[in-house]
């Protein structure tokens, strides 16, 4: 059921004030932008900013749910590659086909790593890690490892190069909309109750009566449908459908959610913060770009990997400690 309870700000920000530090974190990172660069905080930057960074935070969202089940989805990435391929080739008849076109084929892959993870007891990481390759091997075969050109006669091109009432990228909106929508089924209804119950203890959460399954098979389903939306988003975005890309995108995904303070093992995190983390970390590179500019350092591409894997490593080295002491805390 749904709780009817009015929208609590402080909640969505805090999580309960165990991820409160990602949003100090994140203002600390936006002030340092705005003292030393001068078109920091100007309206194409931010705007920019938001529209390559909403495929980041929809995917983070949906991995949040699979990780507080204490779950994995390695599959978020070429999920986001196969849809934007697919949605490029719905595009010429228009956003009102390719978008739920694509997001149905990331939503069918996500119910396939449910049915392989539920129904099959397979563990997620090797679940996921097969239809990752599926995806991937997919979306090749079905572009020739080209790149796919959308129809630009159709409005399919408003959604990622057009601002909603003049203010901000569309992707943004439906962003917000779908991360607010996700807020609200985690804190206010039973269903995201027990999702977090599953990732505190599956075998308990079954002793209770809760449906374990239903809430699995959930976040899986859910995983593969933000994955679909992310490939619009990437597809409308760069003009094309784009096969080769999506590499490591499930690892950013799973550094935004971890970031935000979801605790890898499960039981304990939120959207708000997961959205942070997101933020976060995308502004990390967007500082790096812009000291780039200035001249002071010079990180190509692949530096810029190579930091956010060391990054995400040293993340996953800090939630380890945290869940060690939890875990002690109840013992």
């Amino acid at each position: 059921m749904l709780d009817t309870n009015s929208f609590d700000l402080r909640r969505f920000l805090q999580g309960g004030g165990h991820s409160f530090g990602v949003w100090v974190a994140l203002v600390a990172m936006i002030l340092f932008g705005l003292l030393r660069y001068e078109n920091f905080g100007s309206a194409y930057n931010i705007s920019s900013f938001l529209n390559y960074n909403a495929m980041f935070i929809v995917i983070s969202v949906g991995m949040c749910f699979v990780i507080l089940t204490g779950g994995i989805d390695l599959s978020v990435g070429s999920v986001a590659a196969f849809t934007s391929v697919i949605a490029a080739y719905l595009s010429p008849f228009g956003i009102e086909v390719a978008l739920p076109g694509a997001v149905l084929a990331g939503l069918a892959i996500g119910c396939l790593n449910a049915i392989f993870v539920v129904a099959m007891r397979i563990p997620p990481f090797i679940a996921t890690l097969a239809t990752m390759l599926g995806a991937k091997g997919g979306a090749l075969v079905i572009s020739g490892a080209q790149t796919i050109s959308i129809d630009w006669t159709s409005n399919f091109t408003k959604l990622g190069m057009e601002n909603a009432f003049g203010l901000l990228p569309w992707t943004i909106v439906i962003t917000a909309f779908v991360v607010i929508a996700l807020w609200v089924v985690l804190e206010r209804t039973s269903l995201g109750r027990t999702v977090l119950a599953v990732g505190g203890g599956e075998d308990a959460s079954t002793m209770m009566g809760l449906n374990v399954n239903r809430a699995k098979v959930f976040v899986y389903a859910l995983s593969g449908g933000c994955g679909g939306l992310a490939g619009v988003f990437l597809a409308s975005g760069f003009g094309a459908g784009q096969p080769l890309e999506g590499v490591g995108w499930e690892l950013s995904a799973i550094a935004s959610v971890v970031v935000g303070g979801t605790l890898l093992t499960g039981g304990m995190g939120t959207v708000g913060a997961t959205v942070a983390g997101a933020l976060l970390l995308g502004l990390v590179f967007n500082i790096l770009n812009f000291e780039n500019g200035r001249g002071v350092i010079s990180l190509s591409a692949y530096w810029q990997m190579v930091i956010r894997g060391g990054f995400l490593f040293v993340v996953i080295l800090l939630q380890s400690q945290l869940a060690s002491r939890a875990k002690g805390v109840t013992q």
